[in-house]
């Protein structure tokens, strides 16, 4: 019997799974990373991303309903290697002038993962006619951009002169 082509939809379906899983990993390391942070500044940074990726789930979730489809991760192996790197960071770093400079870099390298993902379906969505999903797409994408450019500015006004000293 020979089994279905796999088309755009399909993938759209996969990367939609892939960062709903990578997201509920993000919600578990950001207040952990938070923690671990030694200037308030970056610390607020964290506990603001952390109610942001709250509604970006939501968003995610709204979208697997536009689907009619039920709102499940599959594990992402991309999001958990830059994760572990930001624990190695954690680790390695604890009580040195550097730790800051290493976490902010962590969730830059997180942002970067979401932006490039986020950036994909709504290509995708774009293409398959699914304008509610790139709304909300939409929405969470702009939104990433603001936190990964509002912490390229923390990283250059303080985190990283603090780490340099």
């Amino acid at each position: 019997m020979a089994t279905k082509d796999k088309d755009l939809n399909d993938l759209f379906l996969d990367t939609l799974k892939d960062i709903y899983f990578a997201e509920k990993q993000i919600l578990k390391a950001l207040p952990k990373m938070a923690k671990a942070a030694t200037s308030d500044k970056l610390r607020a940074a964290f506990e603001k991303h952390h109610d942001e990726t709250e509604g970006q789930v939501e968003r995610l979730e709204q979208i697997f309903e536009l689907l009619d489809k039920p709102a499940r991760g599959k594990t992402c192996d991309a999001i958990m290697g830059i994760l572990d790197e930001g624990k190695e960071i954690m680790d390695e770093y604890k009580g040195t002038s550097s730790l800051d400079a290493g976490l902010l870099a962590a969730a830059q390298a997180v942002e970067h993962y979401e932006i490039s993902r986020y950036g994909t379906l709504k290509a995708w969505a774009t293409e398959l006619g699914m304008k509610d999903a790139v709304r909300l797409l939409d929405e969470t994408l702009n939104q990433e951009k603001k936190t990964d450019e509002s912490l390229s500015v923390l990283a250059k006004s303080a985190v990283n002169l603090a780490a340099a000293a």
